[in-house]
């Protein structure tokens, strides 16, 4: 599998989960594996490595997005931007390509307004994280 294409299974997987956040991690990725392949390691080690920073990452979202809460933005775009903060601080992805295939996915999947939302978003994460030198 691609990389975008496990990225899109992980938003994909991702979206799924927020609707069921009481469920454990582990019994709903066994749930989706019979709906579609996650056995592509990035997969694994990103929907683990998203839910064991979760905090942090809806932390750094939050402080980037003014005028907004959290439980304001789509489920489509608050996974979106999770994947890629979790990329950037966390699976060394530079960030210019993490915040790249954001907007990708967010074109694809989300409003004609996110993108340039998500685009905004990213980039202010990625420079409070001083990764943009």
């Amino acid at each position: 599998m691609k990389r975008s294409e496990a990225r899109e299974a992980l938003l994909v997987l991702l979206y799924e989960m927020s609707f069921n956040p009481a469920e454990e991690l582990e019994d709903t990725i066994l749930k989706e594996k019979d709906n579609r392949d996650l056995d592509d390691p990035y997969l694994i080690d990103a929907v683990h490595g998203i839910y064991e920073h979760l905090s942090e990452i809806d932390e750094k979202i939050g402080a980037k997005i003014h005028g907004w809460r959290l439980n304001r933005l789509s489920r489509i775009s608050h996974a979106i931007l999770r994947i890629s903060v979790y990329e950037m601080l966390y699976a060394d992805i530079p960030f210019s390509i993490s915040i790249n295939e954001a907007v990708e996915l967010a074109k694809k999947y989300d409003s004609d307004e996110a993108p340039a939302f998500i685009n905004g978003v990213l980039n202010a994460v990625a420079e409070a994280a001083n990764l943009k030198k």
